[in-house]
């Protein structure tokens, strides 16, 4: 295989791993991946909404799975501009991501439910 077909597999295998991880963490599974997160102390993590924030990991990950087809496309026609709105819309993503998920508080659970796990 040339050298333009292996990066073209390769591309393919990161975005059905992605898809396949994305199916995983719409079910709000899977937030021992989110950096961060996996990290945070138990009375840290009871603040947020971990279901909540894998769900949106998921439908992130579909979503930049599908920017790589650009990439993948671009590569297998040999289309440099494709390939480049694809990185361009992958960046892109991935900043709109990380702005919404760190402002606003859009994961912190409502205050009464945090007083009562506090409770517990």
């Amino acid at each position: 295989m040339d050298e333009m077909k292996t990066g073209a597999l390769a591309i393919g295998g990161v975005a059905v791993m992605m898809i396949l991880l994305g199916l995983y963490m719409l079910q709000g599974k899977g937030t021992f991946l989110i950096a961060g997160y996996n990290t945070m102390a138990k009375e840290e993590k009871a603040k947020y909404d971990g279901p909540a924030m894998a769900r949106f990991i998921g439908k992130l990950l579909f979503v930049l799975a599908f920017t790589m087809l650009f990439w993948l496309v671009g590569m297998l026609l040999e289309k440099s501009w494709m390939f480049y709105i694809g990185v361009a819309l992958f960046l892109g993503f991935t900043g709109a991501a990380l702005i919404y998920m760190n402002t606003g508080g859009r994961f912190l659970k409502p205050l009464p439910a945090r007083r009562h796990e506090k409770n517990k």
